[in-house]
């Protein structure tokens, strides 16, 4: 079976990403796609795959001297593969990304609060960097809304959100805009989840900030709307080894009444020495 039957397989557009470049690039497209082929490399075969994709709705089928065979990644795990050459990652739904530009208008997202305003999610995902390959924590995600941009420009999302309702708005916003975020609904558990390559905390209790800090991160950006707060935050990135900068963002927008001040907010970002 070659592998363009595999992509036939598919029925839908497929990413195809190679093994070789790393494992965890590829698990970051697969989690982030609704179908991605994986070219397999030595070392790195469907168990590898189908552990990495724990907690993603996903199946996969895996091409297997010749003959396809679909499993799931827990089943991929624990089964003997012969001489597995190449893993298909479906998602339980295709998820199709919109071509509308990024730092969507606050009214995009479904929020019980405030939305983290267009102007300051347009720098924020500047300094987040989201793209094809990466995995994005968004830590207090509240409505999701800067997890759900990340989303939207090809990265593999990470939402954790202990209040309930808020998670709920955080797949309805996802579905809305036809990415996949995975939620998780607990206080931020970082053994548990797959290590990230950035890291937004969206709100800036102390707490969920060092946790943030400790997974190390290439970039952790932190919101924040309260001055006692920014002190803090911005030692506990520097005592993790972080290089910190921040900016407060005041900003008005031009109504036809005129102009009205937005919430002000200020953002730190540390990047790793």
């Amino acid at each position: 079976m070659s592998l363009e039957k595999l992509l036939e397989a598919a029925g839908r557009p497929v990413e195809v990403v190679d093994a070789a470049d790393g494992l965890r690039p590829a698990l970051n497209v697969c989690r982030a796609h609704s179908a991605v082929v994986v070219k397999l490399a030595g070392g790195i075969g469907p168990a590898e795959v189908g552990a990495g994709l724990a907690g993603w709705r996903r199946t996969l089928v895996v091409q297997d001297s010749g003959e396809l065979t679909t499993v799931d990644p827990r089943d991929a795990v624990t089964r003997r593969w012969t001489a597995p050459d190449a893993v298909l990652c479906l998602a339980d739904n295709e998820f199709l990304r919109s071509n509308d530009g990024w730092a969507l208008p606050d009214d995009a997202f479904a929020s019980r609060t405030h939305v983290l305003g267009a102007e300051v999610r347009a720098f924020v995902l500047a300094r987040l960097a989201p793209r094809p390959g990466v995995l994005v924590w968004d830590v207090l995600a509240g409505s999701g809304a800067v997890g759900v941009e990340c989303a939207r420009l090809g990265a593999a999302v990470i939402a954790v959100e202990p209040d309930p309702v808020q998670c709920v708005r955080i797949i309805a916003n996802a579905s809305a805009h036809g990415v996949d975020v995975r939620v998780e609904e607990s206080e931020l558990d970082a053994p548990s989840l797959p290590r990230p390559d950035a890291v937004f905390v969206g709100r800036g209790e102390l707490g969920a900030v060092k946790a943030s800090a400790a997974v190390s991160a290439k970039r952790v950006v932190v919101a924040t709307e309260s001055v006692d707060e920014i002190v803090p935050a911005r030692d506990a990135l520097q005592a993790a080894g972080y290089e910190v900068e921040g900016v407060h963002w005041t900003a008005s927008r031009l109504l036809d009444s005129g102009f009205a001040p937005a919430v002000p907010v200020t953002v730190l970002w540390g990047s790793k020495k």
